[in-house]
């Protein structure tokens, strides 16, 4: 019997979030809205999104002995997150610099801080954390060395569900772990390099030939392709009208992650995540905007 449906080893972030009309060329300066600063980072978001939806959901992760820290950690335990795994101090806590158009789309740039200094010591430290875990997930916000040391920890029977973002070349033994690998079209596209091809279909079948177990790659408005070593699938999405799109990939690879540990196919579990990515972008910010089960289920 696991403790946990999903462990999330990952960047806590504090998202500091200005709306423009249009973002700014090189060498060009644009006015904006209000600062806005909201609790973020791939890894906090995640874990926050599988939470609202229901999951028993842990945290490793870490943060500063700071203001953007303690807020954090609040935004984590009012979601019924498990923070017990959420280590203190080393340096500021991460902060990702945001800027939103009024179409939705987003630009970010990320500050590490604290996420940079999450160490494979810090891993093994927490074998007891990722003994009880189902599923475990990660991103490439923190060192690459960490998210290889989880692959080496994963106890027996676990799951390990990876986001490459922001895209870097992965080891071997990473990508074997992947069951699956969650990219979208850029981040497909850096790990293929040259050789990606036009179509998802293509992305799909260069990324399954690096190794990893499944793939799935995320479309956007038009939903996802899912892939494994048999057969390829569309996986179409809800129509929307998008707000902001921040943390909307979070929230889709939180809500597969977390069905798959339910033991559901990959193409089943695609179909609720997509919903749950949908309803994710029709608010404003990224985990104030995460729906719980029965706002997905009404979607």
């Amino acid at each position: 019997m696991y403790d946990y449906d999903l462990l999330v080893v990952g960047s806590a972030n504090a998202d500091l979030v200005i709306g423009v009309e249009r973002r700014p060329g090189p060498g060009e300066t644009v006015l904006g809205s209000d600062l806005a600063v909201h609790p973020g980072g791939k890894g906090a978001n995640q874990a926050v999104a599988a939470a609202r939806l229901g999951a028993r959901t842990a945290l490793l992760a870490r943060v500063g002995d700071d203001g953007h820290g303690r807020l954090l950690l609040d935004s984590q335990r009012a979601a019924g997150v498990d923070t017990v795994g959420v280590l203190t101090g080393g340096a500021p806590t991460g902060v990702a610099l945001i800027t939103v158009d009024p179409s939705g789309d987003n630009s970010i740039v990320v500050s590490p801080g604290a996420n940079a200094r999450l160490t494979p010591a810090d891993v093994r430290a927490a074998k007891v954390l990722l003994a009880s875990a189902r599923v475990v997930s990660a991103q490439l916000e923190i060192p690459l060395e960490t998210v290889a040391e989880v692959v080496r920890s994963l106890a027996d029977g676990s799951r390990f569900v990876l986001n490459p973002s922001p895209p870097a070349a992965l080891p071997a033994e990473v990508l074997a772990a992947c069951d699956p690998l969650v990219v979208n079209e850029h981040e497909a596209r850096v790990i293929l390099g040259g050789s990606a091809g036009d179509a998802p279909e293509e992305w799909a079948a260069g990324l399954l030939a690096l190794g990893p177990r499944s793939v799935v790659i995320t479309l956007g408005a038009e939903g996802a392709l899912v892939a494994d070593g048999g057969s390829a699938a569309r996986v179409s999405s809800v129509k929307v009208a998008a707000v902001d799109t921040t943390g909307a990939g979070d929230a889709f690879t939180a809500a597969l992650a977390w069905r798959l540990g339910r033991g559901e196919d990959l193409w089943t579990a695609a179909a609720f995540a997509v919903r749950v990515g949908a309803a994710a972008v029709m608010k404003e910010g990224a985990q104030a905007s995460f729906p719980t089960f029965e706002e997905t289920q009404a979607l």
